[in-house]
């Protein structure tokens, strides 16, 4: 099963969004957004950018 992005609201009323693996773990979550859009739109942001993105070591 693909993973896939989830967007929700918090506690603080600020949507986020969280990508999750097939198997249903959370590989990865957002920052705080004002609207669902603005989530939604991080969530295509990350998309765009780990389409090619390398893995190098920090």
């Amino acid at each position: 099963m693909a993973g896939k992005f989830e967007v929700y609201e918090d506690k603080a009323g600020k949507f986020r969004f969280r990508l999750k693996a097939g198997n249903g773990e959370i590989v990865a979550t957002g920052e705080a957004y004002e609207s669902k859009k603005a989530a939604k739109a991080g969530c295509e942001a990350v998309q765009r950018a780990a389409a090619g993105a390398a893995v190098v070591d920090a």
